[in-house]
């Protein structure tokens, strides 16, 4: 533990495609008060030059004093390891955010293993070994959640493609591993400035087209009442900064007894002896456990009209017979439905004041966006346990405005007249 007013350090483990900027803006602000004395971070992809999207303010982040960038397989059990290696002079990392996993859901289960079971455990058992303070784990929206109840920790939603059960599977693992200061973060689907990954950024990059084209976004899951529970990148920033310091605070024994919930297994037996470090499909491990979404309580219907309302469209379902039909040949019409969403959004490109050549954002809805999501997530428990306060509670016009008008700075979202 960091000494009386010694700020700890920390590494970010993967996440540079999806939310480590956003946290490492949180613990290094290039202006305002540092959370942490010493930042690394750590991940595949390079930054110099890029290969994977940054956005306009995380460089000015790394451009600063006591932050690194490590580029590395985290594959490796001896790159993790050196990973760990504080710089000469430095005290030990003492706070460790794991936001590392494989995201892209046409990924196999083969690849799943490799990129998020198996490279969270090399992690993890690393920490361990260290005896780091916290060790926070950043589980993406990989649930269905069910039709009633309360939607708390407790409730035992089910992962389901082979991608997810694996993200399941780490959970169980990871709060098996003796000595690791564990706790877990359960995000919605998130959005905010800079987040091109994920559900909301591909929804409202297509609702911009049909706004643009004057016509109503369609969907075939009508009505429409199945909840997405959304939360913004700056409260996942935030909740995992908090989570870091309630578990430093508690220790994992008093962490287990406040917020401790079992993880059940959502395997398959056999694959419990064919990868190492799988816990037994008889336990059900405990670790401490929070939910985290924003007080929107979104639905498919709320969220689409609201989106789709700001860019001066409408949101509509189609018909019985029509939904029918799609239903049962959606494998076929994928490529059919996006011929629209693509071709416009590149003529939007082009006509842009200044002509856009290069954006992280495209409007290509593959299988996995058109199909039907229910993730519900209650979020009292991380507020009545850590105390954390959500920055944004609400996704409305105005963050979502935020959102556009960040890419319209950068230019990565065209300038219209009109728009």
């Amino acid at each position: 533990m960091a000494g009386n007013g010694e700020k700890p350090s920390a590494i970010i483990f993967g996440g540079l495609n999806t939310f480590s900027r956003a946290l490492a803006a949180l613990l290094v602000p290039p202006r305002g008060e540092r959370l942490v004395s010493h930042l690394r971070i750590v991940d595949k992809f390079s930054v110099s030059p890029p290969t994977t999207y940054l956005g306009a303010e995380f460089p000015n982040v790394l451009s600063q004093p006591d932050v690194e960038y490590r580029q590395a397989n985290l594959t490796v059990p001896i790159a993790v390891a050196s990973s760990f290696d504080p710089p000469p002079g430095r005290a030990p990392y003492s706070y460790v955010f794991d936001l590392t996993g494989e995201v892209n859901h046409d990924r196999g289960e083969v690849i799943a293993i490799k990129l998020t079971f198996t490279v969270a455990r090399i992690i993890a058992l690393e920490a361990a070994k260290r005896k780091v303070n916290a060790y926070v784990r950043l589980q993406q929206p990989v649930y269905e959640s069910s039709d009633k109840g309360p939607h708390d920790e407790k409730e035992d939603v089910k992962p389901v493609k082979p991608l997810d059960v694996w993200w399941h599977e780490t959970l169980r693992m990871l709060a098996s591993i003796e000595g690791l200061n564990l706790v877990i973060l359960r995000c919605g689907f998130v959005y905010g400035p800079y987040v091109e990954y994920g559900l909301y950024p591909l929804v409202i990059t297509v609702a911009s087209v049909y706004g643009y084209m004057k016509k109503p976004m369609k969907t075939i899951w009508g009505p429409g009442k199945e909840p997405v529970h959304t939360v913004h990148v700056e409260d996942v920033a935030g909740a995992l900064w908090a989570c870091a310091v309630w578990i430093n605070q508690q220790g994992r024994e008093q962490a287990n007894a406040l917020a401790g919930e079992k993880i059940p297994f959502h395997n398959e037996k056999s694959k419990a002896k064919e990868v190492d470090g799988v816990a037994s499909p008889d336990e059900q491990p405990v670790a401490p456990l929070f939910n985290l979404v924003d007080d929107s309580e979104m639905t498919l219907a709320k969220g689409g009209s609201m989106i789709t309302e700001y860019f001066g469209t409408t949101f509509e379902f189609y018909s019985n017979f029509e939904t029918t039909i799609a239903k049962l040949k959606l494998d076929d019409l994928v490529e059919e439905i996006n011929e629209h969403h693509v071709g416009t959004w590149t003529e939007m490109l082009q006509h842009s004041d200044t002509p856009i050549t290069q954006t992280p954002l495209n409007a290509y809805m593959d299988k996995f966006a058109l199909s039907k999501h229910k993730l519900a997530y209650n979020n009292g428990k991380i507020k009545s346990v850590i105390g954390y306060q959500l920055k944004r509670p609400l996704f409305n016009h105005e963050t979502l405005r935020e959102v556009v008008e960040k890419w319209k700075e950068e230019g990565t979202w065209p300038r219209l007249e009109g728009q």
